[in-house]
């Protein structure tokens, strides 16, 4: 099975040291990648790619706080450089309690739009592809950032995407809902959103009954779980949810929103799989689905992110392990039974 990544050292041009969303954790996945990766150069996205999913004001408002409005000579009242929003006056490059910027934060976010518009691409011609850039993008709505994210790097592959094709579905298994995809989506019935995360944190969206709007009742599929969750969970709901709502809705190439904060030694995550479970999780949507696949670094701060990553790679290229997959618990067994009733599965 013929597999990619795409990265490059651009991506660490968008970096402040200490934040948990920074250019180490990109470093240590490529120090680690399993040898025979193709590498491919990082894509800038054009203006067309992006405006395809964010409204023009909201670029010309966030290239203009990166380029001209960081100073990080600025100190606040409390002596403490880089702080936040703080009496509405924007400070020293942040433009959220936890979405840093600078100058070339906007150029960067381009960077890996492209890039991961290009990971689709080279997956509709034959070659499984993962985008691994930063910052990441799923909490990125058409107007606004959030949650460490600028551009939804998902939303405009699949919007570019859908230039070629009819249909396309997105998994998102990073442990916070991508709130920022569901919205951009939510009444389009050309994109299927599914998303299975940690319930009750960040950014507190995501619940059972928010499933669509309009044209896109039933595109929407959200199935929080219970923290200390397992591959046992995770694998009950995408066999029994997951996948067969994408086989219904017979779409024409999938993206993983991949962020590995569900790793139980994730310093924000609460949930319990390891790293083979990752790469289980894609074979499990490989061999199921057996569709044009590009994946989408989303979160993941953990140690054992690249173990993780390079898991994925191994399931791109073909290896699967027997293995015995624990129950999921009866919380999630009662999730089953309700999210099979909300989007008729029985």
């Amino acid at each position: 099975m013929k597999c990619s990544a795409i990265t490059g050292p651009v991506f660490a041009q968008h970096n402040r040291t200490g934040h948990v969303e920074c250019q180490d954790r990109l470093s240590s996945i490529i120090a680690r990648l399993p040898s025979g990766i193709p590498i491919h150069e990082p894509v800038i996205a054009n203006r067309e790619d992006v405006l395809r999913v964010h409204h023009p004001g909201y670029l010309k408002w966030l290239e203009h706080q990166c380029v001209q409005n960081v100073d990080y000579s600025y100190l606040d009242e409390f002596g403490c450089s880089g702080g936040y929003f703080a009496q509405n006056t924007f400070i020293a490059g942040f433009i959220d309690p936890n979405t840093y910027i600078n100058p070339l934060s906007y150029e960067v976010a381009l960077y890996a739009a492209g890039s991961s518009i290009a990971a689709m691409e080279r997956a509709l011609d034959g070659e499984n592809c993962f985008a691994l850039v930063r910052p990441p993008g799923h909490h990125a709505a058409a107007d606004w950032a959030m949650g460490f994210c600028l551009l939804n790097n998902s939303a405009i592959a699949a919007v570019n995407a859908l230039t070629h094709v009819d249909r396309v579905a997105i998994i998102d298994w990073d442990n916070h809902h991508g709130n920022g995809t569901q919205d951009i989506f939510l009444g389009d019935d050309r994109v299927l959103y599914c998303s299975v995360h940690e319930e009750d944190v960040f950014p507190h969206t995501g619940s059972f009954e928010e499933t669509g709007t309009g044209a896109g009742q039933g595109y929407t599929v959200n199935a929080p779980l219970q923290r200390g969750s397992t591959i046992g969970d995770y694998h009950a709901i995408f066999s029994e949810i997951i996948l067969p709502v994408i086989e219904r809705s017979k779409p024409d190439c999938v993206i993983i929103s991949a962020g590995q904060d569900i790793l139980s030694d994730d310093p924000i995550g609460n949930m319990a799989l390891v790293p083979a479970d990752i790469g289980y999780l894609a074979g499990l949507v490989l061999d199921s689905l057996n569709l044009p696949l590009a994946l989408v670094l989303e979160g993941g701060y953990g140690p054992s992110q690249p173990e993780a990553v390079a898991s994925i790679f191994s399931a791109l290229k073909g290896a699967r392990t027997q293995r015995e997959i624990p129950l999921p618990f009866q919380n999630t067994r009662s999730r089953l039974a309700l999210l099979k009733k909300i989007h008729r599965l029985t």
